[in-house]
């Protein structure tokens, strides 16, 4: 067994697992439901959303590459904000993975119902677990790879779409809901047609497609040379966000006027199918389902890893550490998925979930951002308490301290728009037991470790 985890993500495998973390599902299927309640303030809504997330990624990068032996973020906040804090967000950030593959799962068993209906949903879901699980055993590089691809798929697609928007509107292609044209995004209401309340709701549903965004902060201890890699693939967080979602919602509303797009439809296949491209919607389902998949993959393999960083800090059973010859925290892996296939069972017994996973997925998104603020308030004290890096680092957030306090304030600005939406609310309502829960087991855990260590 080896003691260490083995640098084997090269700037590729990093540069498209940051684009993939960017590029949520959510893009694909559910940006019908968001244009549908924001209109095209969305626009606006992921700029502004994405500015504060960059910075958010500075911040954390800062941090990763001032000392490179940290493996994830979680052993950021044991260092700078105590082992209690360290111990919450670690768990934390498991379980609400944990309950996003979940998710991603019966997802990719309803994406499966596709293209085939007969298959049940709950043997799509143990068949594509089983397979993730053994995909992950065997190296990072194959995780890697794996995400490769997936990602190039979502950002062929995105593109695509972005070129069929342009050709159709510099042709002022007639659609049956008029012709194709820039002022589709402001003739029809104007840029902000619910207001500024609709506007501001637009916030909450910005934030949760960005969820994994932090990724890149989990891949630091396996990727090669991460003085280079890591600011190339955070530095582009922008450009990416401005292409593949400003850019994307932009076209598909200048083809697609915003108040004639179906919420439970994906504008994707709208924009496709009006453009006379066959199979429209089989070509996004495929898209949607290895998004999907590739979600699941990035959670299994995130999970892992946080297991292993708790498992270092003696935050977690000592087997957590434990590594194969290629580098694998194979008992990590195999407790997460273990924990992962109540989705199997779940779907066995409730075939049709849905509202269920929207009320956890809820719960995810107040946990996530939680963790967000957390690893910021780690940068303020890095900042305070490490003067000596700080001062002699080549990547600083740009604005320092003061661009911290605003990222927190902003975080807090979307936990505070979250509570009046009445999904997001039950999640917040429910998160607190889960705290209370990880933070009697931090104390349990506490007094067992300290009676361990009495001579």
């Amino acid at each position: 067994m080896t003691k260490h985890l083995k640098r084997e993500l090269s700037n590729r495998h990093i540069q498209l697992i940051a684009i993939g973390g960017a590029i949520g599902t959510g893009l694909f299927f559910g940006s019908g439901n968001t244009i549908a309640k924001a209109g095209p303030s969305i626009l606006f809504t992921y700029m502004i959303v994405g500015f504060f997330l960059f910075l958010f990624m500075r911040a954390m990068g800062e941090m990763l590459l001032a000392k490179t032996g940290f493996n994830t973020f979680t052993e950021i906040t044991y260092e700078y904000l105590g082992p209690f804090v360290g111990f919450v967000v670690g768990w934390s950030y498991w379980i609400s993975w944990v309950i996003t593959v979940m998710g991603d799962l019966t997802a990719i068993a309803q994406y499966m119902q596709y293209f085939n209906p007969n298959i049940p949903t709950w043997v799509s879901c143990f068949a594509v677990l089983l397979l993730l699980l053994a995909l992950n055993l065997t190296s990072t590089k194959v995780f890697g790879e794996l995400e490769f691809w997936f990602a190039i798929i979502k950002v062929v697609t995105i593109l695509a779409l972005i070129v069929v928007g342009i050709v159709l509107v510099v042709l002022s292609f007639k659609t049956p809901h008029g012709h194709a044209s820039f002022s589709n995004l402001y003739v029809h209401g104007g840029m902000f047609p619910h207001g500024l309340t609709g506007f501001l709701l637009s916030f909450q549903m910005a934030v949760y497609a960005f969820i994994g965004i932090e990724f890149i902060g989990i891949t630091a201890g396996e990727t090669k040379d991460p003085e280079k890699t890591l600011p190339r693939a955070i530095n582009s967080v922008p450009l990416r966000i401005l292409i593949f979602y400003v850019g994307a919602l932009a076209v598909i509303m200048m083809v697609v006027p915003w108040t004639q797009i179906i919420p439970e439809n994906s504008p994707f296949v709208s924009l496709f199918a009006l453009a006379g491209i066959p199979f429209a919607a089989l070509v996004i389902n495929s898209v949607v389902l290895t998004s999907a998949a590739s979600s699941a993959n990035s959670g299994i393999f995130t999970n892992s890893r946080i297991l292993f960083s708790l498992g270092d800090n003696d935050q977690a059973p000592e087997m957590m550490v434990k590594l194969t010859k290629r580098g694998i925290p194979r008992n990590a892996l195999l407790v997460t998925c273990v924990l992962i296939s109540i989705t199997v069972v779940l779907n066995y017994i409730i075939p049709d979930g849905e509202k269920v996973f929207i009320y956890i997925s809820a719960i995810t998104t107040s946990i996530t951002i939680a963790v967000w603020i957390l690893i910021v308030c780690a940068y303020v004290k890095y900042v305070k308490k490490d003067k000596a890096l700080h001062k002699a680092s080549k990547f600083k957030l740009p604005g320092g301290i003061v661009s911290a306090y605003a990222v927190i304030a902003f975080f807090i600005f979307i936990i505070v728009i979250m509570l009046f939406d009445q999904e997001t609310l039950i999640g917040f309502i429910l998160s607190p037991v889960w705290y209370l829960g990880v933070t009697i087991a931090y104390f349990i855990h506490k007094r067992v470790m300290q009676k361990r260590l009495k001579p």
